[in-house]
């Protein structure tokens, strides 16, 4: 149960993080240092990696019941 717990722990922040990076890819100016298309991408590519650990815990907590 230690296992699913910690990737329950990171599905969530990794979506998190990503959903906030999206919405600072938007409304924050990078003063050129940070592009926000590379914000974006990383939001996107966070947030799905969070939802592939949130699917995955949900089918394994299912087959444990």
């Amino acid at each position: 149960m230690k296992r699913l717990t910690v990737q329950l722990t990171m599905a969530i922040l990794l979506t998190m993080s990503g959903i906030v990076l999206l919405f600072c890819g938007f409304w924050i100016d990078p003063q050129g240092k940070v592009d926000s298309s590379v914000l974006v991408a990383f939001g996107e590519i966070s947030t799905f990696a969070g939802a592939l650990f949130g699917v995955d815990y949900s089918y394994k907590l299912k087959m444990e019941n």
